[in-house]
């Protein structure tokens, strides 16, 4: 990077607790970047940014600006935001008025992609997983990849492994259309489908978006499965679990276990090896085959891949065992749309007995979300044996349309009586050996704050 921005600029993250904002911070921070932020919640990035001297803010008031402002009089303040942060939020509505340089967090990642080789993984679903089994991958197979990714790598434990590498591997987030920001030597597609319905008002606005993309990659890689991608996507290497022909990078699919799967690998039609992935779980072995693929792509030979594949590990949230309470287990994971919650549920069925129940407990994410695509969500939730449903968490959105949990939680009833509606996870304590039995599988989805069940479980205090 450019030592004179080293040494003339500070980065302040305003919202830097979220996953996508505290990796880009981590990321400035190990490249010796002086950076601060500020957030209204406290998490384990935060925490872990704090105590190596990272000065947060735990509110977004005018008076952290002007403290900035005293702690660094020589160095030329940038104000660093995500799309969550409204110009109403008054540590920005500040910086606004004060003429202060505002970036989109979208072109800080872009600027420290320009350092490395590049890999930019979008996609409506699958992108922190496949970042993760991708960076896991190539950085074992070349001892030279950094990422930021939207989710805690367990290999590194945490969202961000920086060094001076050859490559870098970043998830590319597509809900607010700053995707035009990246320019990606290889760009990986994983999928395309209607969501952020706060900002997409159809599937063709979603379509342009990922066109924007791939147009600004050098080279380009997608699923040749999904069908939105094949027929809008083109002039780009695929890979398939379905099909051999005319495809760059086929894994076929030979067994599937609750531990693993053996599917045949295929390259341009010729069958080269078969291969024991350590993941369960379709869309896991899709998201691996593209990481495979963007190894291949990148010259790394099948012998040191099929020797790391064994040490693939899914993120943290991405169907996580948080442990075993009162003889039941529980996951969680960051499904928060139909189609993730569909390959979920399928997941669980793979892993549990067929005389235990799946037990899903869902905080619905977004009242635009739930209000687009009721159908879906009512129709993929109503396949568990038992549903809970909890309040919206609104990521702040404006609940316009008085959109609220009952109304999921009605349309379920209609096809499975077995559903009911809680306030929290706090009610969903209180009721919780009630509700569910031993040797149930308790599955937690949700991409709020709902992953707080298992403290809530384990400690003693009812709110």
């Amino acid at each position: 990077m450019k030592s004179n921005l080293l040494q003339t600029n500070h980065y302040h993250f305003i919202g830097i607790g979220g996953i996508g904002m505290s990796a880009i911070a981590i990321a400035l921070i190990k490249k010796g970047f002086s950076v601060s932020g500020s957030d209204l919640i406290q998490n384990e990035q935060i925490s872990s940014m704090k105590g190596i001297g990272t000065i947060i803010f735990d509110v977004q008031e005018e008076k952290n600006i002007d403290a900035l402002q005293k702690k660094y009089p020589n160095k030329k303040l940038i104000i660093v935001k995500s799309s969550a942060i409204k110009n109403d939020n008054k540590e920005l509505n500040y910086c606004n008025k004060k003429n202060f340089t505002v970036k989109h967090r979208s072109e800080i990642l872009s600027f420290i992609m320009q350092c490395y080789k590049s890999v930019g993984v979008a996609g409506s679903h699958g992108k922190t997983s496949t970042s993760t089994f991708l960076s896991t991958l190539l950085d074992l197979c070349t001892k030279n990849t950094s990422s930021i990714i939207g989710g805690v790598q367990r290999i590194y434990n945490s969202n961000s492994h920086i060094e001076e590498t050859k490559y870098i591997v970043a998830e590319i987030d597509e809900s607010d259309g700053s995707t035009c920001n990246y320019k990606s030597d290889l760009g990986i597609i994983t999928n395309i489908d209607f969501d952020h319905c706060d900002y997409y008002s159809n599937i063709n606005e979603v379509i342009n978006t990922f066109h924007k993309f791939a147009a600004n990659s050098k080279k380009l890689l997608i699923n040749h499965d999904c069908e939105i991608s094949r027929n809008n996507i083109n002039k780009c290497f695929k890979w398939s679990l379905k099909e051999i022909k005319n495809i760059d990078y086929a894994m076929i699919p030979q067994e599937i276990n609750k531990t693993n799967t053996i599917a045949k690998y295929y390259e341009k039609g010729n069958f080269i090896d078969t291969f024991n992935i350590p993941v369960p779980g379709l869309h896991n072995l899709s998201n691996i085959t593209a990481a495979i693929s963007a190894c291949r792509i990148n010259d790394v030979s099948l012998k040191k891949i099929k020797n790391n594949i064994q040490y693939l590990e899914l993120p943290k949230r991405r169907f996580e065992l948080r442990g075993e309470f009162n003889n039941r287990k529980i996951f969680d994971d960051y499904a928060h749309h139909p189609s993730e919650i569909k390959a979920t549920i399928e997941l669980a069925r793979l892993l549990m007995s067929k005389k235990n129940k799946l037990i899903v407990i869902f905080q619905p994410h977004r009242y635009s979300r739930v209000e687009k695509l009721l159908n879906d969500f009512v129709k993929e939730l109503a396949k568990a044996d038992r549903i809970i449903i909890t309040n919206i968490y609104g990521a702040g959105e404006s609940n316009i349309n008085n959109i609220n949990s009952t109304l999921i939680t009605n349309e379920i009833y209609k096809t499975n009586k077995d559903v009911i509606y809680l306030k929290d996870n706090y009610e969903v304590k209180k009721v919780f050996n009630d509700i569910t039995n031993a040797n149930d599988l308790i599955l937690n989805m949700g991409a709020g704050d709902c992953n707080n069940l298992w403290s809530i479980l384990i400690n003693d205090c009812i709110k």
